[in-house]
């Protein structure tokens, strides 16, 4: 166990922000491939992505919306991301986001369930401003990337996080 803990410590302290937009080796995405593989990496190479989504995917499951609140999430992530792309800025975006840890942490500690509509509203509209923020990471960076691309990278994204938001509610529901 000690190994292991070593292990996955030495992993996390190796991991860096730019690591988590480039798992190309800091090549810049060129065609609709690489745009899968660098949304794929991009939640397993940036692990504040990643506890994140295992966070939706516990919360959701503590709100009785399992499958439905992470897909609500990605929809409105991807919605986020492509109006960042198209040049629509969301404010206080940081903001939002850091408010949004706490809120899906406090959702997990609590173990409460929440309504149908307060479940939408919550993680479709996290969901919008991770998206933003995603797309200025992207867009702004790789500007002349082309549709395919983006598309790649929203579609290895959002299938990696709901199968991993999935994973982590029911690992969560097995253990608890």
């Amino acid at each position: 166990m000690k190994k292991y803990l070593i292990g996955l410590s030495a992993i996390a302290l190796s991991a860096t922000p730019a690591l988590a937009h480039h798992p190309l080796g800091g090549l810049p995405m060129e065609t609709f491939t690489q745009g899968v593989l660098s949304g794929i990496g991009h939640p397993l190479l940036g692990f504040d992505h990643l506890f994140f989504v295992i966070a939706v995917g516990i919360a959701a499951l503590y709100t009785g919306r399992a499958k439905l609140a992470p897909a609500a999430y990605i929809a409105a992530m991807v919605g986020g991301c492509l109006l960042m792309a198209s040049g629509t800025s969301l404010p206080m975006k940081e903001a939002v986001i850091a408010l949004s840890l706490l809120v899906v942490g406090g959702v997990v500690l609590s173990g409460r369930a929440l309504g149908l509509v307060p479940a939408m509203v919550l993680f479709a509209g996290f969901g919008l401003f991770h998206g933003s923020a995603f797309g200025d990471s992207i867009a702004t960076q790789e500007a002349a990337m082309g549709a395919p691309v983006l598309i790649g990278y929203l579609l290895g994204l959002g299938v990696l996080q709901y199968a991993i938001a999935l994973g982590a509610g029911w690992v969560a529901k097995t253990l608890w």
